[in-house]
């Protein structure tokens, strides 16, 4: 689908549809959350800020029925997460190549490398996870940001956490299996004992 041009997005804002002040006000009480949120599931900054312009030039150009901030954010993520998904199925972007790190921690040997462990994760366990303990959202608010059934993400949530926790147990620890570990178990013979 073609986006809306800067014509469109301009007929549609002087037909109504948003005014200048409503935008500005949602676009800066939102916009920054909605990057980071698109930023770290398709982990690509330019993919990123074209999918927020997108989700923006969306809003524009829709009527909206009277909602409440808590539901223009949640339509907002909706959009945004439907675009990202979109832009997947379509494979555009093929090559995700991985962002450099900032910073390096003072010790190393104890830093859990939580950005390695969520590049292992699922773009939709990545997602949940993201839209729960970073944007705060409880199920019906990320249900409705993501067009899942409240059930369903209970469920996927759980799993998600399950997998994050199972991937962040260091490698020698109980009840963490051998090819998590990143190693093949070892088949270890009997041994006779001589009497």
């Amino acid at each position: 689908m073609e986006s809306p041009g800067i014509a469109d997005v301009m007929a549609a804002e002087s037909a109504g549809s948003v005014g200048e002040t409503e935008f500005r006000a949602v676009y800066l009480g939102t916009s920054t959350p909605l990057r980071a949120y698109l930023l770290h599931v398709c982990r690509r900054p330019d993919v990123a800020d074209d999918l927020l312009q997108e989700t923006y030039c969306r809003y524009l150009m829709r009527r909206h029925p009277a909602m409440d901030d808590s539901q223009t954010r949640s339509w907002l993520f909706r959009v945004a997460t439907n675009l990202l998904h979109d832009r997947v199925r379509s494979h555009a972007d093929a090559i995700v190549p991985e962002m450099p790190e900032r910073g390096v921690a003072p010790n190393m040997e104890s830093r859990l490398d939580v950005r390695a462990t969520l590049r292992q994760l699922k773009p939709r366990e990545r997602e949940l996870l993201w839209l729960a303990y970073v944007e705060g959202m409880n199920h019906e608010e990320i249900a409705a940001a993501t067009g899942l059934s409240v059930l369903s993400i209970r469920i996927l949530l759980f799993r998600a956490r399950h997998k994050a926790a199972q991937l962040l147990k260091p490698e020698d620890a109980p009840g963490r299996a051998p090819e998590q570990a990143g190693h093949q178990a070892q088949k270890k013979t009997p041994q006779k004992r001589s009497v």
